[in-house]
């Protein structure tokens, strides 16, 4: 597989025929910075340069802050109405830009093309249209009165300036799962993209200009976690920092902000069960547990540890092999490809050191457990794993399963919870009262029964213990992005007139 040359002038760089910037993004300009950092197709890594980006550091960061900070004001000023109909032109401008979106994001971080355009990229175009109608319908609550006549009333104002660190990937629609809800909480925002894969995320910029977003609503950083991140999560100027990423990343990124007692909403790694019960339907959850080697593994939601029932496992597993065999690893650009390649060398060293360690240690090579050449890794099974095992206790973000088999109900959950980890978990079974159990039982932000990977923009998103902190979805965005508070207030005493000339944020 060859690569492609691409022209890089001004700077921008044409890729897959499309002109991406490769500049900050402040205050609706773009800002050049002398430093680089080279991004790199890991379709052919070795022969696929994308492009030299600039690397940002404090002066930009302090630049966009201070950006993001005039241009708060206004914005705020508009109310939910008023920032509705642009954040709507918004998400009708990216709905257009689907097809070129997909085409950057494939070749910048491996994802399939067909993915991206049908089911990926379209969310980021919903992501804003959700908030942004929940902003404006459904963020009131009633007044309440209390005993003594006193009106209290809630008020969700806007916070100020939101940090937005977003991973690579699926960069840009795991943007807008952020930058929507804080923009139309009325806010303002810093985003830094991921610099294994900064280039979508740069085409937002574009497309805000082009929806008419006011100068300095939306910003966008460039750089290292060092250079960049660091600068912008601990900014005294920043009011609320979302990152997305692993939890040794998150450390360091809640340490910066906690000099200036800063929120932070955190969704980190998982090493989520998937659990199926001999009751389950055994065909539909082989063929869901195939898909955990979607994007090549690297999905922090996916149920990496398979749980099987041992009355069914031998039945399982030959179901579970027959689909895993249908999968194609290869361009992701092309049609038959299930699954690309990893994003990054890095990540690839990181994969078979998991996987050689795995060996050493005693594990069950089931099948898989070798590079395909270049950054395409074979799908993986490990059996006959002890639970305390590094394969089964730490996040490998490949392609890369294992399986236990339990007896009960009891084993089962206690097997689950046996991680550090508390992101997701799928179960298979038929019986709604046990599904109920376990959902109960298990500790994840989100369990999915006899499904996968769906979910209403309205309930909460987030995980426990070292797979995050906080929630988000619906209500639960506003709470974080708002600064929420209560009014309370005599009103007999209220004459009706206005004697003062001051705004509001809302």
């Amino acid at each position: 597989m060859s690569g492609r040359a691409v022209s890089q002038a001004r700077g921008r760089v044409d890729v897959e025929g499309v002109s991406v910037p490769l500049e900050h993004f402040i205050e609706g300009r773009r800002v050049r910075s002398e430093e680089r950092f080279e991004v790199r197709s890991p379709i052919d890594w070795d022969g696929w340069k994308l492009a030299d980006v600039a690397a940002g550091g404090r002066l930009e960061v302090d630049a966009a802050v201070a950006a993001a900070r005039r241009a708060f004001p206004a914005w705020a000023a508009m109310g939910p109405e008023g920032r509705h109909s642009v954040l709507a032109r918004l998400a009708d401008a990216i709905d257009a830009e689907v097809p070129v979106l997909a085409r950057v994001e494939t070749v910048d971080n491996g994802s399939l093309y067909e993915a991206m355009r049908l089911r990926v990229l379209p969310r980021a175009a919903n992501n804003l249209r959700f908030f942004a109608d929940y902003a404006v319908e459904r963020l009131g609550e009633p007044d309440r009165t209390l005993p003594g006549g006193e009106r209290n009333r809630v008020r969700y104002d806007p916070c100020g300036v939101v940090a937005v660190s977003t991973p690579w990937n699926a960069p840009f629609m795991l943007a807008t799962w952020r930058v929507g809800p804080a923009l139309a909480a009325g806010n303002t925002v810093v985003l830094k993209p991921p610099d294994w894969a900064p280039l979508t995320c740069s085409l937002l910029g574009e497309i805000a200009n082009q929806a008419g977003l006011p100068p300095g609503v939306l910003n966008i950083v460039h750089g290292t976690g060092i250079g960049a991140g660091a600068p912008l999560t601990g900014h005294p100027g920043v009011d609320r920092v979302a990152f997305t990423g692993s939890p040794t990343t998150a450390r360091i990124v809640y340490g910066d902000a906690a000099p200036n007692l800063v929120p932070v909403s955190l969704e980190l790694g998982g090493k989520s069960p998937f659990i199926v019960f001999e009751d389950a339907d055994l065909d539909a959850a082989a063929g869901t547990a195939s898909y955990q080697y979607d994007n090549s593994g690297q999905v922090c939601l996916a149920g990496t540890r398979l749980l099987v029932q041992s009355s069914v496992l031998d039945d399982f597993l030959e179901r579970f092999k027959a689909r895993v065999g249908e999968i194609r690893v290869g361009d992701p650009r092309e049609a038959e490809t299930t699954y690309g390649p990893l994003i990054h060398p890095v990540a690839l060293e990181r994969v078979t050191g998991h996987v050689e360690r795995a060996i050493a240690a005693g594990a069950q090579l089931a099948f898989g457990g070798h590079s395909l050449g270049g950054l395409y890794y074979a799908p993986t099974l490990f059996v006959d794993v002890p639970n305390s095992a590094e394969i089964l206790q730490r996040e490998v973000f490949g392609p890369v399963l294992t399986l236990q088999s339990f007896d009960d109900e009891a084993e089962a959950i206690r097997l689950a919870n046996a991680t550090e980890y508390g992101l997701a978990a799928t179960v298979y079974t038929r019986s709604e009262a046990r599904a109920d159990r376990v959902s109960a039982s298990v500790v994840a932000g989100t369990v999915w029964v006899n499904c996968f990977y769906v979910r209403d923009l309205e309930t909460p998103f987030g995980g426990a213990r070292h797979s995050g902190i906080g929630r988000e979805g619906g209500r639960h965005s506003f709470d974080f992005y708002c600064d929420v508070k209560t009014v309370c207030e005599r009103t007999v005493l209220f004459t009706g007139g206005d004697t003062g000339s001051g705004s509001s944020a809302e």
